[in-house]
């Protein structure tokens, strides 16, 4: 039986859009608390890592002594969800990575950093994601990932195709109690991709 009550999800506050995530989702039924050392990270049943820079992130996550408590807690069963450079620190292996970068992990998937190019090549798209009542996600790409591959018991929720992305390539998944996009949906209003994050959440519960 899921739990009723409103679960304390922490947001990874290093770098990334921390304030709309917090919106986000306690509109969808969350406590949210921002992340920044290890003790606060003990306090909460789940986690979001949001967009920003992914090697940026990492260093902070190391300089803040996070990156070993995060990935334990992942280990353990932590949901966990990562937008944009969030799926790449969730991701087992980065291609186009920076030889200091070190993830999270826990989702056996192939990530490409910058899959659509840069800054200048972000665009939206409506994209329909498996799972999701209503009608497409209106989703925000900036500098965005990719995933290339992805291991047997990850689920695709969500592929696009066009510019860059020859064939239909994957912009979300699911493994487990861990969930990642390659887009923003803090930035549209949209609160569906939360509130499916703030529900695994509650059945870990």
């Amino acid at each position: 039986m899921v739990s009723s009550t409103r679960p304390s999800v922490g947001i990874l506050a290093l770098q990334g859009d921390v304030r709309e995530h917090v919106s986000a989702l306690a509109a969808a039924g969350a406590d949210p608390v921002p992340v920044r050392r290890a003790s606060e990270l003990d306090g909460v049943d789940g986690l979001l890592i949001p967009g920003g820079e992914s090697t940026t992130i990492s260093r902070l996550a190391r300089i803040f002594d996070l990156t070993d408590p995060i990935r334990k807690r992942i280990a353990a069963g932590m949901p966990a969800y990562g937008s944009c450079a969030g799926m790449i620190m969730l991701a087992n292996t980065v291609l186009d990575g920076r030889p200091d970068h070190e993830g999270f992990g826990g989702m056996d998937v192939v990530v490409r950093r910058n899959a659509f190019g840069r800054q200048v090549d972000s665009f939206s798209a409506d994209v329909p994601v498996v799972g999701l009542e209503g009608e497409p996600v209106h989703a925000v790409f900036i500098r965005a990932p990719w995933v290339e591959s992805a291991g047997a018991d990850v689920r695709v929720l969500a592929r696009i195709s066009g510019g860059p992305a020859d064939g239909r390539r994957i912009v979300a998944a699911r493994q487990g109690a861990l969930l990642a996009t390659s887009f923003h949906p803090e930035l549209t209003g949209d609160r569906r991709i939360h509130a499916l994050f703030v529900e695994m959440v509650r059945e870990q519960q």
